[in-house]
This record gives C-alpha cells, structure tokens and sequence, in this order.
C-alpha cells in the first residue's frame, strides 16, 4: 500500500501544481495587500495629478531595487514584490512540470517544457 502511494502519477502531479498555485497566488495577495495598507498609512495627505505620465522610479524596475526596498518599508516596494511573486508563480509550475515529467521518464515532455520554461525566463530579463 505504502509503495502505490509513493508511485509518481498525474493525479499526484495535478494536487501538487494545484497546491503550487494556490500557495503562490495567496502569497502573492497577501504581499500586495500588506503594500497596499503600507502605502496607505504613508501617503494619506497627497493628492496625484494624473495629466501626466510618470513611470516608475528606477528602483522599482529591478528585481534588486524592489528587494532592497522591502527592508525600508515602502509600500510600492512590497506591491512590487508581490506582482513580482505573481508573475513567478506560474514560472514555477512550469519549473515543476520539469522535474514531474523527468520523475515519469517522459522525456519529449521534459525537453517541451523546458522551451517553455527558457522562454519564460528569458522574456522576463529581457528589457
């Protein structure tokens, strides 16, 4: 009985990514949210004037810059995070469908979805 519970299936593959983009998802909203209360309490007063387009501060462009500012407590910072933590979620499940289709020898399967997953990776980094 204990070998047939440890045997590699889809059934098991299938509650393992559901579990994956649950977890990442709430993460991800739960970091937001924590941003967006932050925000809140330090921006109460000012008003924004949206005729004009301003992007984003550098700082909040890089991955490094997003990360050093969750230590000062920025708001934007941990909603950047979070959107950061959303994007990587389903990037992780294709990381996981690597090692679930490595883990049932499917190997055409393994090579597919590691394209996926370079394409995934790459169309992140490149500006």
């Amino acid at each position: 009985m204990a070998q047939a519970y440890n045997q590699w299936n889809d059934e098991r593959m299938d509650q393992i990514i559901s579990v994956l983009l649950r977890t990442g998802v709430l993460l991800a909203s739960a970091v937001v949210f924590i941003g967006g209360v932050l925000y809140l309490i330090h921006h109460q007063g000012p008003r924004h004037e949206y005729h004009t387009f301003r992007a984003e501060p550098p700082d909040y462009r890089t991955f490094r810059g997003i990360l050093e500012g969750l230590l000062s407590i920025e708001g934007r910072n941990w909603i950047q995070f979070g959107l950061v933590l959303l994007v990587a979620t389903p990037m992780a499940r294709v990381a996981f469908s690597v090692f679930a289709f490595f883990e049932e020898r499917d190997w055409l399967y393994v090579f597919l979805t590691l394209i996926v997953l370079s394409v995934l990776v790459l169309s992140l980094f490149r500006h």
